[in-house]
């Protein structure tokens, strides 16, 4: 043990932290990483309650500056406490307490450069980064490439999404984070594209536990990163973008001015899931990075184009739309693609007022694109360059309309992610919210940009409509997202749907495979502030009557969140508080019906709730009355393919 002396307070306080010898541990002393040098290349190892999750992993990178992955040697450590509480308004939590221990080691490489490593370890997470000064006369560094590695023992098998190609799929839009997951595979099965795999990446270490690998504060001043592709003998290493994403538009090594940081790469570990659904560790480690004349707008809305499709971009059937969300309640009509064409500029502004007088606001669509795709959907080459994107937004404040979606992406140069920071901070001074899609995963933004309210990054609902393939696999991925995609960041996945078939009409379309209480439950599981879901207006009079009432209600920010059951790709249930209202929500992706009996601390005995669920007969959902017996033992059905929503007021 080190003895630690820290002003907590305005008072000296001495006190014992678990770092010693280049080992720091959680506050509660189970998660524990412990770091060394081995000929001269630094390494850590993660335990937790003494079984090994990491073994011996590179740290490290190699820059024009300098290669600081080998030849190193221990130049002083430093360790201290991080005590932390805030507020943050559209993550699975509103008031977050941040607890760690750090420890920074610092190295020294063959020619006399520097460069530290930061460690940041609380009771189930690890954030790490590497903190580099100026390198003498020095300001500036190219990092070529990273050590960074992560070597799980030989039985973990794999949740994993893979990376793809770029300049692939459709108008060339890829990597665009839409690539299917596979559950529970070996390490030693190849990605797709052989590209390695997007973050998040979820592990299961067997009987050891859980880890749930990502990264987070990433700005515009570095790169997306990834892991690279199986290398053997357990590891897996962190890979920058490829030269030819983006149409090898921006280079692939991020640069940095020095003395500088390099974002935080987390480990969420736990030996159940409970860790992995719950974590906030995104959001703990950074801070917002400018202030809004007011908050983002949580809000539920409606979207024809997932069901009505191009077609429906026209004034008429929008207006159609905005009538539809203000018999809902909603706050929200997101009009897409193709706009500027179907309705003009004029008219626009037209049905802006029009849904003011209805108590709706609009969301407008835009292609990010300029030069690095071959998309034709309009509006296009404006979100790209500062001087358009400024006149449009004044253009979109001046008319009324407070929220942005941002289309087709395609890449995780330095070069994007200046595009993401650039559009997020010229719309956070015309009051414009931001929604982006056809995208990379967020790093934190929820927190990081105060205007910022989602992201798709995901095999999202505009897939079930274009193969019915998505919609036969739409329960496995449903039940994988608690999981990893939607535990570290907010997720605009555009579902809910409660037709039959993904058309305006009923005979056809896709076949839905799901049942209405499990699109009811996505409603939950599906963490977004704003929310568009897939509802349509004939879902007024042909969807059964309580799914609209629970979908009237249903909120889109949470107060709370609690992980109660469930395995990736087999079923998820998840508990969310909002203000005095539980939310208990679960979906399945059986053949079979499954019989859960679940503990629900949040509910007492012979406390009445309602409940959302299929029925055994094929008769249309109905809300229904139960009292709970027991709250530790709480039995639930489950139908294939099928879910159930228990709502319930706190204790």
């Amino acid at each position: 043990m080190k003895i630690q002396h820290l002003v907590l307070a305005g008072e000296l306080a001495c006190i014992a932290l678990p770092v010693s010898g280049g080992t720091v541990g959680s506050p509660d002393g189970r998660l524990v990483v412990t770091t060394d040098i081995v000929d001269g290349v630094p390494v850590y190892s993660v335990t937790y309650d003494g079984k090994t999750i990491l073994e011996q992993s590179p740290l490290g990178f190699v820059s024009n500056a300098g290669d600081f992955s080998k030849s190193l040697v221990l130049d002083g450590e430093k360790s201290s406490q991080v005590n932390k509480t805030y507020k943050q308004d559209k993550i699975k939590k509103s008031e977050i307490e941040f607890n760690a221990n750090r420890l920074k080691t610092t190295y020294r490489n063959a020619d006399g450069g520097k460069m530290s490593i930061e460690w940041l370890v609380s009771d189930n997470d690890i954030a790490f980064r590497y903190v580099i000064p100026a390198q003498g006369e020095t300001r500036s560094m190219t990092i070529e490439k990273e050590a960074t590695g992560y070597r799980f023992p030989s039985f973990t098998t794999t949740f994993l999404s893979p990376q793809s190609d770029p300049m692939l799929g459709w108008k060339r839009t890829k990597p665009s984070y839409e690539e299917p997951y596979k559950a529970d595979a070996a390490m030693s099965e190849p990605s797709l594209y052989g590209r390695g795999y997007t973050f998040p990446a979820l592990f299961h270490v067997g009987d050891n536990g859980w880890a749930l690998l990502t990264e987070t504060g990433v700005d515009g001043s570095f790169c997306g990163s990834r892991l690279g592709e199986y290398e053997g003998d357990g590891l897996y290493t962190v890979a920058y973008p490829m030269p030819g994403e983006n149409n090898g538009n921006g280079t692939a090594a991020p640069a940095i001015a020095l003395p500088g940081k390099t974002p935080w790469r987390t480990i969420t570990v736990g030996n159940t899931l409970k860790p992995i659904v719950e974590t906030t560790i995104p959001w703990d480690v950074v801070e917002p990075l400018y202030e809004t004349s007011r908050p983002a707008r949580a809000a539920r809305g409606t979207w024809s184009w997932l069901l009505w499709q191009d077609g429906s971009i026209n004034y008429d059937d929008q207006k159609t739309f905005i009538d539809f969300a203000a018999d809902m309640g909603y706050e929200n009509v997101l009009i897409d693609n193709w706009w500027d064409n179907n309705i003009g500029r004029e008219r626009m502004a037209e049905l802006a007022e029009y849904a003011r007088s209805k108590g709706v606001h609009l969301i407008i669509w835009y292609s990010s694109s300029g030069w690095w795709n071959d998309i034709e959907q309009s509006p296009v080459n404006i979100m790209s360059r500062p001087i358009p994107r400024k006149k449009e937004m004044k253009w979109l404040r001046d008319i009324g309309v407070d929220a942005i979606k941002v289309d087709f992406f395609g890449g995780d140069k330095q070069e994007t992610f200046r595009l993401y920071e650039d559009i997020l901070s010229d719309a956070a001074d015309y009051g414009l919210d931001v929604i982006f899609h056809g995208c990379t995963l967020p790093r934190g933004w929820e927190r990081m940009y105060p205007n910022y309210v989602g992201s798709e990054a995901v095999l999202a609902s505009e897939n079930l409509v274009f193969d019915q393939k998505f919609c036969d696999q739409a329960p496995f991925n449903a039940s994988l997202h608690p999981f990893i995609r939607n535990a570290v960041g907010c997720m605009e996945y555009g579902g809910t749907v409660l037709n039959k078939r993904y058309h305006k009409k009923a005979d056809k379309g896709n076949i839905r495979r799901t049942t209405d209480a499990f699109e009811l439950a996505t409603a939950i599981l599906f963490q977004n502030p704003v929310q568009n879901f897939a509802l349509a207006p004939n879902n007024l009079t042909d969807a059964p009557a309580d799914a609209i009432e629970f979908m009237k209600a249903v909120p889109t920010t949470w107060d709370e969140t609690v992980f109660i059951d469930g395995y990736p790709g087999k079923y998820a249930v998840v508990a969310r508080r909002h203000a005095d209202k539980w939310y208990i929500a679960g979906v399945s992706n059986t053949d079979d019906t499954r019989k859960l009996v679940l503990s629900l601390p949040m509910l007492s005995k012979g406390q009445e709730v309602t409940l959302y669920a299929d029925d055994s007969k094929g008769k249309p959902l109905a809300a229904t009355a139960l009292k709970v017996k027991n709250p530790d033992a709480v039995k639930l059905p489950m139908a294939p393919n099928g879910g159930f929503v228990i709502v319930a007021d706190a204790k």
